[in-house]
């Protein structure tokens, strides 16, 4: 599936959680979404959370 049909999809979800969500049910979906995709990057090795965290602890 190209990136192109994927996007469809995630806008035509995001178009049904406005729907029928309203605003907060729009926000909702595009909060989850965005924690999917960051799974899915960690998932194929785009993402290091662990650089991430550790980089924060520098104190």
């Amino acid at each position: 599936m190209s990136i192109s049909v994927i996007g469809l999809f995630v806008g035509i979800l995001l178009a049904i959680a406005a729907t029928f969500g309203g605003f907060g049910g729009f926000l909702l979906a595009v909060v989850l979404g965005a924690i999917g995709l960051l799974i899915g990057m960690q998932i194929e090795g785009r993402l290091d959370i662990g650089s991430m965290i550790q980089g924060r602890r520098r104190g």
